[in-house]
């Protein structure tokens, strides 16, 4: 019996380090496999969508649909059962999302509807999240959530005065150009402004007076100021998330997975758990 609990626990160990080891050459092929299956799922989705590749090979798109999601379905389970605290995991996000990448196949078998059908394959796109589930990608996501985070409140106050500078604007161009332009009213004016500032331009609704006209050309300019200024805070903020995280590298390794990018203050390691060695 001692045996047999024993080897489980090797074999919980090694798939840890499989799902969880992104330093090891397993971890790595496993990371690279995950990713291929889930862009091929959506491409399959996709295709699936297509009048004519869905006639003609409907029953191979399905096959190979139903492929990937045994494996996801494998993967999920090897997950519950590698991880200490399974049920944390199966309620947290990327468990749900785990989860929500193999429900769909399964529900279409119990509800074949039309209908439902539609909306199973919609959610099968949120295999896309699975991709966050890559250590590599989910690293890098966390440093821009600590970017966007720090930068929150600039990027509040700059939202704010582009929405005082829109009411402003499109007040002025509802006096300056009038009904006879298509500026009806103040929302008029101010959906001309947003669709202006936005650099998307749909042409619906132009100015007509020349004074109309040359606020038109400094709107168009303030546009890609406005995609710029945010854009500009967010990368300062992460190219010091950036830096942080570099100076605090190598400071402890991971016995078991080798990895060297933790905290001075960590005690676990970020990718599969184990206790990590006090300095």
């Amino acid at each position: 019996m001692k045996n047999i609990k024993s080897q489980y626990e090797i074999f919980r160990e090694k798939v840890k380090i499989v799902l969880y080891g992104t330093n090891t050459i397993l971890g790595r092929m496993f990371d690279l496999v995950l990713l291929g299956l889930i862009l091929l799922s959506v491409l399959l989705i996709m295709l699936d969508t297509v009048q004519g590749i869905s006639s003609k090979y409907h029953q191979q798109l399905l096959i190979c649909e139903w492929i990937i999601t045994v494996f996801f379905t494998i993967e999920y389970i090897l997950r519950i059962i590698s991880i200490q605290k399974p049920v944390k995991y199966v309620f947290s996000f990327y468990g749900i999302i785990d989860l929500l990448a193999v429900l769909p196949m399964y529900l279409s078998i119990f509800f074949p509807g039309a209908s439902i059908l539609s909306i199973v394959r919609a959610l099968r796109f949120l295999r896309l999240f699975k991709i966050l589930h890559i250590p590599q990608i989910n690293h890098q996501s966390l440093q821009l959530k600590e970017a966007i985070e720090a930068s929150k409140e600039k990027i509040l106050v700059f939202i704010y005065f582009v929405l005082i500078s829109t009411v402003i604007i499109g007040t002025v161009m509802y006096l300056v150009e009038g009904r006879e332009s298509g500026f009806t009213s103040i929302p008029m004016g101010i959906y001309w402004t947003i669709v202006t500032l936005t650099t998307v331009g749909y042409g619906d609704i132009s100015p007509q007076t020349p004074l109309g006209q040359f606020i038109a050309a400094f709107v168009m300019i303030l546009g890609y100021g406005i995609i710029a200024v945010p854009t500009g805070i967010v990368t300062a903020e992460f190219a010091k998330s950036s830096l942080r995280n570099n100076s605090v590298s190598g400071k402890k390794t991971c016995r078991k997975c080798q990895s060297q990018v933790h905290f001075d203050n960590a005690k676990y390691c970020y990718e599969c758990g184990t206790e990590l060695p006090n300095n």
